[in-house]
């Protein structure tokens, strides 16, 4: 069955594509793929059945690709599509898993650093004083990075992001979840830190196959090669059973390869200087 795709409108013009996403859409059309677009404004406003408006009746099974969901919002989007005829390919529980770090943790353990999770409800306070030291006990002694289920505040490294030893641990989770304030999804997660060198590299990988491995989308002009440890992300892609998933990896100073981060790739941001068709392609031939 073909497939076909969601993607974001311009919130201006609602009529075309998020000038964002407008190679993407270009590729698909390109090569006849069925197109619709969403209101992605009203779905994070709670109006889910507004933002699938334009989406044809019967439109049957879609890829989104737009910007970030939260999973609740995700599972309303789906069931907005699904009174139309519309079917998710990824579904919301697949989305969450691929999407929230502690989803995924479990499938990459043995190929990422060591973590400890801490769910948290809206509004509460970071863990302190003993409780932390407890959850990071097991985490080694090279420092932690604190991020939340899918996000972290790498752009203010010292302050919200990297904690050198326990005894910054306290300020830097405190001041991380003091920014992140509503925004904080699902928790707070403590990472062993692992010095890394060169470049990363996101690998997109659809129904356990990669089909393209190029720079991350915050440097989209990094030459990058192909990992050496595939085969191992592969298993674990596979493990996770999400259809369209995205890998980033980097190389550990001692020459070791590493998962840094997992995500559902219907999300994930494409290299501005990479040929959208190669995703278009291997969307576009996925069993419906």
């Amino acid at each position: 069955m073909t497939v076909g795709f969601l993607f974001c409108a311009d919130p201006l013009r609602p009529r075309r594509v998020d000038p964002h996403f407008a190679a993407q859409m270009l590729a698909v059309r390109d090569r006849d793929g069925p197109l619709a677009l969403i209101d992605h404004d009203a779905l994070v406003a709670g109006r889910a059945e507004e933002a699938v408006a334009r989406v044809p009746e019967g439109f049957g099974p879609v890829w989104y690709r737009g910007w970030m969901l939260r999973s609740g919002q995700y599972a309303e989007l789906e069931e907005a599509l699904r009174a139309r005829g519309c079917r998710l390919l990824t579904d919301a529980g697949r989305y969450r898993r691929a999407h929230e770090l502690p989803g995924w943790l479990h499938c990459f353990r043995e190929l990422t650093p060591r973590t400890a999770v801490v769910p948290m409800a809206p509004g509460e306070r970071a863990p302190r004083g003993q409780r932390l030291a407890r959850l990071a006990g097991g985490l080694g002694e090279t420092g932690f990075v604190v991020k939340d289920y899918v996000k972290s505040r790498k752009h203010e490294w010292a302050e919200a992001c990297h904690a050198p030893d326990p005894e910054a641990l306290e300020r830097v989770a405190a001041r991380f979840v003091e920014l992140q304030g509503e925004d904080l999804t699902g928790g707070l997660v403590i990472r062993q830190f692992e010095r890394f060198t060169g470049a990363q590299v996101r690998v997109w990988w659809v129904d356990g196959e990669a089909v393209f491995a190029g720079p991350h989308p915050d440097s989209p002009e990094d030459v990058v090669g192909r990992p050496e440890i595939l085969d191992e992300v592969r298993e674990a892609v596979r493990n996770l059973g999400v259809r369209f998933v995205t890998t980033d990896l980097v190389r550990r100073a001692d020459g070791v390869w590493r998962v840094i981060e997992a995500g559902d790739g219907q999300v994930s941001d494409w290299p501005s200087a990479a040929d959208p068709g190669v995703l278009a392609d291997a969307l576009l031939t996925a069993k419906g």
